[in-house]
């Protein structure tokens, strides 16, 4: 019994022991990078994932990589809607948003979601703050029209991001969290795709990388295989044959952008898989979809 315990503890030490290994260049390469991470689905509700990720999120910055976080919380909306009886809306993957919505989302996504991360991040050795679009109006919006049509209310695109508030936070060693609730010119709020601001704020802070957390192991083939890496040409293929729609459609465009506007590693990853972004950030193989922009002059439909 003793020796097999020994040759297990061999085994564990030979097993971290390569896996520090792996990681190391990694380390080095990504060392005072920016990374954008996108966080939502089952990574923000299951309590043991929450605890993970925040723990990841800590080890990045311990190790000299800068994350920023762009969280959305569809889920804890849908649920305060409910409960105070309001219906659930989505046209092409982006919530209807009326007055009293809007008070909901920026109430749950500025206020209980957003300082819940922040706590999770600091009780586990971070330096997290807390920030929306709204502060110091550093995600300026204008109303959004669903493909120039459809009023669908508060909705926001995004006018201009001013990047200085968080290169400020970053530089002092914190790790922003960003809400996406953008502003308006009369100071009004404007709910904004998390994703969208996620790809956004990549572009802007030319990130080494941007990440999306989804609840699937990343963009899935007609036969539900997984897609190791797709190009534009591929996406708007995926696009015309109606594999790719719904709320995948603002994910895919917002990392499109992100490729193209000098992003140079995009990925939609499964947020379910524990330390899901440590295997993509830190191992040879990765896990999930990598986007792309090699086509870039192809004409996108997106």
């Amino acid at each position: 019994m003793a020796k097999l315990q020994s040759k297990l503890t061999e085994i564990d030490a030979d097993l971290k022991a390569n896996i520090l290994a792996e990681a190391l260049p990694y380390i080095r390469r990504f060392s005072r990078c920016t990374m954008i991470i996108k966080y939502g689905g089952n990574a923000m509700t299951d309590p043991e994932l929450k605890k993970k990720f925040a723990k990841d999120i800590v080890l990045l910055k311990l190790v000299g990589i800068h994350p920023v976080i762009v969280h959305g919380g569809g889920p804890q909306i849908n649920e305060f809607l409910r409960k105070i009886g309001k219906e659930n809306q989505f046209i092409q993957g982006f919530r209807v948003t009326d007055n009293e919505t809007m008070n909901v989302v920026e109430m749950v996504l500025g206020g209980c979601v957003n300082k819940e991360i922040t706590s999770l991040l600091n009780l586990f050795g971070g330096h997290a703050i807390g920030i929306t679009g709204r502060d110091n109006h550093f995600i300026k919006a204008k109303k959004m029209m669903v493909n120039g049509e459809y009023d669908i209310g508060q909705v926001g695109e995004i006018v201009e991001i001013d990047t200085h508030l968080i290169k400020e936070l970053v530089q002092q060693g914190y790790i922003p969290v960003v809400a996406p609730i953008g502003v308006g010119e009369q100071g009004e709020a404007f709910n904004i795709n998390a994703d969208v601001v996620a790809g956004k704020l990549a572009e802007c802070l030319q990130a080494e990388k941007l990440i999306m957390l989804t609840n699937t192991q990343g963009v899935l083939d007609e036969n539900n295989n997984l897609i190791t890496k797709l190009t534009p040409a591929d996406i708007n293929k995926l696009i015309e044959s109606g594999i790719l729609q719904g709320g995948m459609l603002p994910k895919i465009s917002a990392t499109l952008q992100a490729a193209l506007n000098g992003v140079s590693d995009i990925h939609i990853i499964d947020g379910r898989v524990p330390h899901a972004l440590l295997l993509e950030i830190f191992t040879d193989q990765g896990v999930g979809t990598m986007i792309l922009g090699h086509d870039e002059h192809q004409d996108m439909i997106i």
